[in-house]
């Protein structure tokens, strides 16, 4: 079906990016790969490519337009591209809001310009070792003493953990006050008593650094509280549809192009004589996903006009979040098993997105989650 969501500008700035990674990021991608590490230069790069900070205003050096779908033309491009590692989806539509939205004018004047130039590099640090997903379980502390605030605590499976040159920090301001208690510091790298402990060893997203970070008596400058004190609930909770329509768009650009290389895949491998698409299971195994991810597309298009509207609720976004990165989990394994052996060779691009694609179910909340907040929104 032809896609009817986009215009002439964002087939531009659609080619922008291919031809952005064509030179910046395929060529480095496998050394990338190896050190566990993207290189600065090419956050720097894309800086001058004008891809970060699309939604930044203008006067900060941003793209200045809150358009949705240049985020989303960016997330299936890099997803096309296998380059999960270049985290620009988390900088731009995760961190970037908090600090337009939240952001005092020092602040942004601190922070922006070189939040869109690439020379400073953003992570959040909300998960630790003994709360993912349930907020109330954060014991990160943050005392006031005056003129800063005393920050101790612990973050794991923090992405742009090793690189991130400004982590927003999710801490408990107020001891008794459970989910309400919480607020947003930044931290700065170089700020005495911040660490970042192993560049964690993943099954996929090597190049992606996923990192700890440990707080020991770290002291936050009373202007680096980034909204409202103990409004860190509500602030998480306004910015998390926009971060799972993020992680839905790159789960059915992934399904997709599995589906595109894995029906070539077929054409060509032949078996008993004849190629694999003679076979009447295997056309039925294509008709299924190409289906699924038809009717997927269809509602994920929807939503992605609608989040570009400020019409999206969480509700929708929960759906598109599981709906889609499970379909992205089901057409990875079934394309790798149409591979056969192959399929399991790293070199070969279905087995590397099986990897890569296998923590999109997971991070932004859980499918159990999604389907948590769906059930509630019905059922009370």
């Amino acid at each position: 079906m032809q896609r009817q969501i986009f215009t002439e500008d964002h087939a531009a700035f659609r080619e922008t990016v291919r031809t952005f990674l064509a030179k910046e990021v395929t060529p480095y991608y496998e050394q990338w790969e190896k050190d566990g590490i993207v290189s600065r230069d090419a956050w720097r790069a894309a800086g001058r490519q004008g891809l970060l900070g699309l939604a930044v205003p203008e006067e900060y050096g941003g793209g200045g337009t809150p358009d949705f779908r240049y985020s989303a033309v960016l997330a299936e491009e890099f997803t096309r591209a296998g380059a999960a590692g270049l985290a620009l989806g988390l900088h731009n539509d995760i961190i970037g809001p908090y600090l337009t939205s939240l952001g005092t004018d020092e602040q942004k004047r601190r922070w922006l310009p070189g939040f869109c130039s690439g020379e400073i590099i953003t992570a959040i640090a909300m998960t630790e070792p003994g709360a993912g997903s349930d907020l109330q379980g954060i014991r990160t502390t943050a005392e006031d003493r005056g003129d800063h605030w005393l920050l101790n605590g612990s973050k794991t499976f923090i992405s742009n953990g090793i690189l991130a040159d400004l982590v927003v920090v999710v801490a408990k301001t107020t001891p008794e006050g459970g989910a309400h208690g919480l607020s947003l510091l930044v931290v700065e790298r170089g700020t005495d008593g911040f660490e970042r402990g192993r560049n964690l060893d993943k099954i996929g997203q090597k190049s992606q650094d996923t990192a700890e970070l440990f707080f020991n008596d770290v002291r936050v400058p009373k202007e680096n509280l980034l909204g409202e004190l103990n409004g860190a609930f509500v602030h998480l909770m306004t910015n998390l549809a926009q971060e799972r329509m993020g992680i839905a768009v790159a789960g059915i650009a992934a399904a997709e192009h599995l589906l595109e290389i894995t029906t070539d895949y077929v054409k060509e491998r032949e078996a008993f004589g004849r190629p694999l698409s003679k076979l009447q299971h295997i056309r039925f195994e294509i008709a299924e996903m190409a289906t699924e991810c038809a009717v997927t597309r269809t509602f994920l298009d929807r939503c992605i006009v609608d989040h570009s509207d400020g019409k999206l609720d969480a509700v929708h976004a929960s759906m598109a979040k599981w709906w889609a990165t499970e379909l992205q989990k089901r057409v990875a394994d079934r394309c790798l098993q149409l591979h056969g052996g192959y399929g399991y060779m790293t070199e070969y691009r279905v087995a590397r997105a099986f990897t890569d694609g296998r923590i999109q179910t997971i991070y932004g909340g859980t499918t159990e989650i999604m389907k948590e907040i769906i059930g509630r929104s019905l059922l009370g």
